[in-house]
Formats: structure tokens, sequence, C-alpha cells
């Protein structure tokens, strides 16, 4: 299981270096999960939008960017990370 982001489907602004990371997990993703599908391997990314941890920080304390950044959010709110877990485990599963 890997971990992109929202960057991982689009370009994000003054961060180039991450954007073009998260589309290579996604692409390597995709590359994995056909390689390893005959083995009964699965290979999954998991992208959350924008959550509540250290990495956001600044957009979350920006006060032009963090309106227009939860008016898209359709929960209005930032993602917690243990809201993730239950995907991960799912994923991780044989279910």
């Amino acid at each position: 299981i890997n971990i992109g982001s929202v960057m991982t489907f689009q370009g994000g602004v003054d961060i180039p270096a991450y954007a073009a990371a998260k589309h290579a997990i996604a692409g390597m993703t995709r590359s994995l999960a056909g390689s390893w599908a005959g083995r009964g391997i699965n290979i999954n990314c998991i992208c959350p939008g924008y959550f509540d941890t250290d990495l956001p920080a600044v957009l979350k304390e920006d006060p032009v960017r963090a309106p227009q950044i939860l008016s898209r959010i359709p929960m209005g709110r930032w993602g917690q990370p243990e809201e993730l877990a239950g995907l991960a485990v799912f994923l991780a599963s044989d279910a």
C-alpha cells in the first residue's frame, strides 16, 4: 500500500518536487499492480486529500488559502489521519 496525496492528481503551488514525487508514486503503483497481479498480489495507493498533519500547517494558517481549500472539501474540514486506518486495513486484508 503506497501513500499518495491530493497532489497525485493536481499540481501544487510552490511544491513541484512534492507533486512530482506523488505523481511518481502513482505511476509506480500502476506499474507494480500490473506486474504482480498475476501472482495474486494487490498493489494500491491511498491518495488522501487535505489532512490535519504537520505538512500543511502553513496552509491551515493562511487566511486566504485555508478557506479556499476548505470550500472544496465536501465535509468542510481537514481530514484526520486516523480516518485512513480503516481503508489501510481493508486494502491489506484478504477481503
